[in-house]
């Protein structure tokens, strides 16, 4: 089971395999005491409406995106947080009813099976979670999503297509009913309840009692956190290539942004940067189908392959004429180091940046560092920005790299199985003075490394304050259907002891944010346009102990 500090953010794709490592999510700023209450509600209505339209014209993943931002700002605004769990279930169906894995389950699964798999998650969440279960809380949960369901188009046109209004709207009153007189104390009991909800929906609606299952299965997931959720064997395969740090695709990220299919990022050496494509670029059509007004999955979809196969994608860059480009999919390998460069080397100012914490992390920092070495590294930044998390144990790896003693990171879970203690050894460790740059979308796993080299003051924090996920999660693969549940198992806390939920890492130098260089970094030229680095650089200048926090 590994330990996954998970990626926080759920925008976007890294076609064909990942999901999407980075988010936009703005920077939190503490409200002055000055600000009214009249004032803040003006705000939430704002938002609010905002994610109305949203949700008015089926955009879930903006809309979920948009209620993400909005709590970083108000974390404990009632609303807010109603809306966020709202679209979030709307956003999981969608996903689900989109992936072809999940839809193979709901056809060939027997009720049986369906019902043992139900068990075997709520089990799972028994034995792991870090909180006890309330097994109501959990069928509630899977009542509500299943009662979505019944309003969703695709969910009707593949479940439903024999049932009326009427026998719908009937169907929900038993429904009712029967979870109003049961007393849910067990996982027995949520398996008795849902199975007799789904003879209830093939007597009444002749639908499959599969989908009714596996929708209180993924209600159950849903209902523990943000984090945790049931994977369907796609998405388990996707978890273990974010692990692994390959897949079979095209190679970049992609997000929908205004109903058009926008590219955030391009991986280095893969098929589409080969082919031409750019961040910034929009995705107009695949293999001749439109994708506007798509989600990101229904795109993703589309871009799926056997690898060897080819795909035709219409591409235009802002203010140049479209483009049709043949693309050969392909195994691509996800870089956790990228950018490796001098970037003065009269200081001897190296560079470099982690993408994210996968298996190979520790071992790719220690070959730039090598090479950095040879090239005159004196002092050494590690660009921590846009950086979501990953593998508990790399971002540990990774940080010991540059300590020599002490506690790198703790955990603590409901069982004492999960109480673990990370420690840096001795040998082998890089002595360079350090600058780390962190933002808001560095969360989890980069938090580990950031807070590490904080309360060991190790190095210099430039930028702003980081996310604030605090949580790791295990991924347990299921005995039936391939799939797997991802469950948060414990908090970790920094060597001080500090927590990370909802706090983050404070830097030592604040920095307000400009928007990054899209192009590489060679030359200060282009750290001029980047407030924390061009910070980050002059911090490195005057490096020293006095810029220590004690």
């Amino acid at each position: 089971m590994p330990s996954w500090v998970l990626p926080f953010g759920r925008r976007s794709i890294l076609a064909l395999a990942i999901l999407l490592l980075a988010t936009s999510a703005g920077v939190v700023v503490a409200q002055p005491a000055a600000v009214s209450i009249p004032g803040h509600a003006v705000e939430v209505d704002r938002l609010l409406e905002q994610g109305y339209r949203l949700e008015r014209d089926g955009r879930w993943g903006e809309a979920l995106s948009h209620y993400e931002e909005a709590l970083r700002k108000h974390p404990s605004d009632p609303s807010l947080l109603r809306r966020f769990e709202y679209v979030r279930v709307h956003y999981d169906l969608g996903r689900r009813l989109a992936d072809r894995s999940f839809n193979t389950a709901v056809a060939q699964l027997p009720l049986d099976q369906a019902l043992d798999l139900y068990e075997e998650v709520l089990l799972k969440i028994e034995g792991h979670y870090f909180e006890a279960p309330h097994w109501r809380q959990l069928v509630d949960r899977g009542i509500q999503g299943l009662q979505i369901a019944l309003d969703d188009p695709e969910f009707i046109a593949r479940n439903l297509s024999r049932a009326d209004a009427n026998a719908v709207d009937h169907f929900r009153h038993e429904l009712n009913s029967l979870y109003a007189s049961r007393d849910l104390r067990s996982r027995y009991d949520a398996r008795e309840l849902a199975a007799e909800a789904a003879r209830l929906a093939e007597l009444r609606l002749k639908a499959p009692p599969t989908a009714i299952v596996l929708e209180f299965l993924c209600g159950a997931t849903n209902a523990l956190d943000t984090y945790s959720a049931y994977l369907t064997p796609g998405q388990l395969g996707e978890v273990y290539a974010q692990i692994e740090g390959n897949f079979v695709g095209l190679g970049i990220e992609m997000k929908m942004d205004n109903e058009r299919l926008l590219i955030v990022r391009v991986i280095t050496g893969s098929p589409a940067q080969e082919a031409g494509i750019r961040a910034g670029d929009h995705i107009t059509m695949v293999d001749g189908q439109p994708t506007q007004g798509l989600t990101t999955d229904q795109a993703a979809n589309l871009l799926l392959g056997e690898e060897g196969s080819v795909v035709t994608v219409s591409a235009v860059t802002p203010g140049r004429v479209p483009r049709d480009l043949r693309i050969r999919r392909r195994r691509v390998d996800v870089p956790s180091i990228d950018d490796v460069e001098m970037l003065d080397p009269a200081s001897g100012i190296a560079y470099l940046r982690i993408n994210c914490f996968q298996k190979s992390t520790a071992r790719d920092i220690e070959a730039a560092l090598w090479k950095l070495h040879r090239q005159g590294m004196r002092r050494l930044i590690i660009d921590l920005r846009g950086n979501p998390g990953g593998l508990l144990t790399a971002a540990v790896d990774a940080a010991d790299l540059f300590l020599d003693r002490g506690l790198i990171v703790s955990t603590r879970g409901r069982s004492t199985q999960e109480d673990f203690t990370y420690t840096a050894r001795s040998g082998g460790t890089w002595n360079v003075p350090l600058v780390v740059l962190i933002d808001e979308n560095s969360a989890s796993a980069a938090e580990i490394f950031a807070g590490a080299v904080r309360d060991h003051r190790r190095g210099t924090l430039v930028g702003t304050r980081t996310y604030g996920k605090g949580s790791v999660q295990g991924i347990f693969p299921l005995s039936m259907d391939g799939a797997g549940v991802r469950l948060t198992t414990a908090k970790f806390y920094s060597p001080q002891g500090r927590p990370y939920n909802r706090v983050g890492v404070e830097p030592d130098v604040v920095v307000h944010t400009t928007a990054r260089p899209t192009e590489g970094l060679a030359g200060l030229p282009a750290a001029s346009r980047d407030s924390i680095l061009d910070a980050g650089v002059r911090t490195a200048q005057a490096w020293g102990r006095s810029v220590i926090r004690d």
